[in-house]
C-alpha cells in the first residue's frame, strides 16, 4: 500500500512466488509433471542457445533429454529439436516437445516441424512425429500444443493433439494429429478468428509504448502473429484460442475439429467468438474447475473467466513482464514465464532492449489441471 501522503501507485493482486531466474537465453515455455519435474524451453530467436529443452534440477538448467537431442545436424533433422517453442506434460504425465523447426522464424523443411515424445520414467524419447509438409507449410511457426488422450471414433487409441499455427507471414490455422497413426491435418485453415487484427483495429501499448516492429531507418510494422494460446476445456468438448495480436479469443467443437468428412465450412461453423479478453497476449490454459486463463502482456496480469462467465483477475505484478506460457500443475500452482519479449530489438530499432534475469514464477490457484484420458 501507498505510505500516507505518498503518490498513489499501481497496486498489486494475487502473489507472484520466484521459482527460477534465467541469466542465459529467454525463454518462452514452462510444463511441470506430476511429480514435480519443472522443463523450460528456449527457441531459436537470436540467443546463444545451448539446449533448446531443459529441465530444471537443484537450480541447474539441465539439457533434457539429452545434449544429443539438443544437438540438431540442420533445420531438417527429425531425430533432435531444432528450435523449440512449446512442451507440455500430457495428461498420462509424459513430456510432449513442439519443434517449430524454424529458428529465426525461417521457412521450414521437412522433419523439423515435430511432436516428440518422452517417457518421463526412463528420461528416453517414446515417439517421433514428423508433421507432414502439406500441413506444416514453408510459412508454418508451430506455437502451442494441448492433448485430448481419450480414444474415440474416426482416430486411433492414443488420442488427439491440437496445434497452433502463428505463423506472421501465411496462413494460420489449427493442426490436428491422431497420435496413434501420426497423421495430421488442417482445420480454420486461413479463418479470420485465427488471423491477427491489423491497424487500425487493433493498437498493442506495452509500458507506454506502441508493440510493432522498428527498423533502424525509423519505419514500423505491425505485429502480425496469429493463432498463438490454445487450451481445452475440461470435459474435452472445446478447444481455445487466441490470435496474439488480437483482444479476442474464440473456441471451436473439437467433434468437428477431428471428424475428417466435414467440410471447412462445417467445422467453421461450431466457431464461437467468445468476446473481448481486455488484452493482447499469447497465453491460455484451464483447469479442472472449469476455468480458463489468459495472460495480459499489456497490463502485466493474467485474468481467468469463471464458469459463470464473469472474469477475476489472478495476478496482477509490475514483475510479471509479458506474461508468456502457463502450465497448471498437480501442486495447485499456475506456472508462468516472464520474458519482456517486446523488448527484443527487432521492436526497437535494432536495439535490444531486454534485461536480465527473466523469470519463471508461480501463483497458488488452488487447483488441477485438465486430464483427459
Amino acid at each position: 500500500m501507498t505510505a500516507p501522503g505518498e503518490p498513489a501507485v499501481d497496486e498489486a493482486v494475487g502473489s507472484l512466488e520466484v521459482v527460477h531466474t534465467f541469466t542465459g537465453p529467454m525463454p518462452t515455455g514452462v510444463s511441470v509433471s506430476d511429480r514435480g519435474r519443472v522443463f523450460v524451453n528456449f527457441p531459436q530467436w537470436g540467443d546463444d542457445v545451448a539446449a533448446t529443452v531443459v529441465e530444471l534440477r537443484d537450480g541447474e538448467e539441465v539439457p533434457y533429454p539429452s545434449q544429443a537431442w539438443n544437438s540438431p545436424n540442420g533445420d531438417d533433422d527429425a531425430s533432435a529439436f531444432v528450435s523449440v517453442q512449446s512442451i507440455v506434460v500430457d495428461p498420462a504425465d509424459r513430456l510432449w516437445v513442439l519443434d517449430t523447426g524454424a529458428p529465426m522464424f525461417a521457412e521450414t523443411k521437412p522433419g523439423g516441424p515435430k511432436l516428440v515424445c518422452v517417457d518421463l520414467d526412463t528420461d528416453t524419447v517414446q515417439q517421433v512425429i514428423t508433421i507432414s509438409p502439406t500441413v506444416a507449410l514453408p510459412t508454418t511457426y508451430l506455437n502451442d500444443v494441448r492433448f485430448d488422450l481419450r480414444p474415440g471414433e474416426g482416430w486411433g487409441e492414443a488420442g488427439i493433439a491440437y496445434i497452433t499455427d502463428s505463423s506472421d507471414s501465411g496462413p494460420n490455422g489449427i493442426i490436428v494429429v491422431d497420435l496413434a497413426t501420426g497423421e495430421s491435418w488442417r482445420r480454420l485453415h486461413d479463418h479470420p478468428s485465427t488471423k491477427a487484427l491489423h491497424p487500425p483495429d487493433l493498437r498493442m501499448v506495452v509500458e507506454g509504448v506502441d508493440f510493432c516492429e522498428r527498423s533502424e531507418d525509423g519505419s514500423t510494422a505491425p505485429v502480425l502473429m496469429g493463432a498463438d494460446g490454445i487450451a481445452i476445456a475440461a470435459d474435452g468438448s472445446r478447444l481455445y484460442y487466441c490470435p496474439l495480436s488480437s483482444r479476442r479469443w474464440y473456441s471451436v467443437a473439437t467433434e468437428a475439429l477431428v471428424d475428417r468428412s466435414l467440410s471447412d465450412d462445417e467445422v467453421a461453423a461450431t466457431v464461437v467468438d467468445e468476446g473481448d479478453k481486455g488484452s493482447a497476449g499469447d497465453g491460455m490454459e484451464t483447469d479442472d474447475q472449469g476455468r480458463l486463463y489468459v495472460t495480459d502482456g499489456e497490463h502485466n496480469a493474467i485474468h481467468h473467466r469463471l464458469p459463470d462467465g464473469s472474469w477475476e483477475p489472478v495476478v496482477h505484478d509490475e514483475r510479471l513482464l509479458w506474461p508468456d506460457t502457463m502450465s497448471v500443475a498437480a501442486d495447485g500452482y499456475l506456472y508462468v514465464t516472464a520474458n519482456p519479449l517486446y523488448r527484443q530489438a527487432r521492436y526497437h530499432a535494432g536495439r535490444d532492449e531486454r534485461r536480465k534475469p527473466y523469470v519463471l514464477f508461480r501463483t497458488p490457484i488452488g487447483a488441477g489441471r485438465v486430464r483427459l484420458r
